[in-house]
């Protein structure tokens, strides 16, 4: 998938699943993808629990490997999601992304901090939005297929 839509990618070839019968396989597509990044962007909430889902967003592709023309582009978007610089690293909130942010962070809002294009920035949120619920949607399936024991044991009284 390519497109102006794009924020950031995963890896979507020859990923290992769960399967039927309690067994594994490989797979290729945006499915594995989507999943990576809602399990990316739950972590980020869970770590940061106070954080707006922009900022989550926002934590998301700021720290992403660039990949393909230098910045942001329609097949790699920002680039490759990093969690580990996801979760570790020190990124201001938006509108500060400059060198000179103040110590400490700065304010945690983003009132009156609007991006150059406000269409790009909510279509970039509603695109996150999608991928999360997808990939939500998509863990339950595994829960369930994994939980599939049978019905309880019938307790006598």
């Amino acid at each position: 998938m390519t497109g102006p839509e794009i924020d950031v990618v995963a890896p979507a070839v020859d990923i290992y699943s769960t399967s039927y019968d309690g067994k594994y396989s490989k797979g290729t597509g945006t499915s594995s993808a989507t999943a990576i990044v809602a399990g990316a962007a739950a972590l980020i909430r869970s770590k940061y629990p106070y954080l707006p889902a922009q900022e989550v967003a926002h934590r998301l592709t700021a720290t992403a490997v660039d990949k393909g023309p230098p910045g942001r582009d329609d097949e790699y978007g920002y680039g490759v999601i990093d969690l580990v610089a996801a979760l570790t690293a020190d990124v201001p909130p938006l509108g500060f992304e400059s060198a000179s942010a103040p110590a400490g962070g700065g304010p945690t809002t983003t009132a009156g901090a609007q991006p150059d294009d406000d269409g790009a920035a909510v279509g970039g949120l509603a695109t996150l939005g999608v991928l999360v619920a997808a990939g939500v949607g998509w863990a339950l399936v595994v829960r369930r297929r994994r939980r599939d024991d049978g019905p309880p044991p019938r307790i006598s009284r």
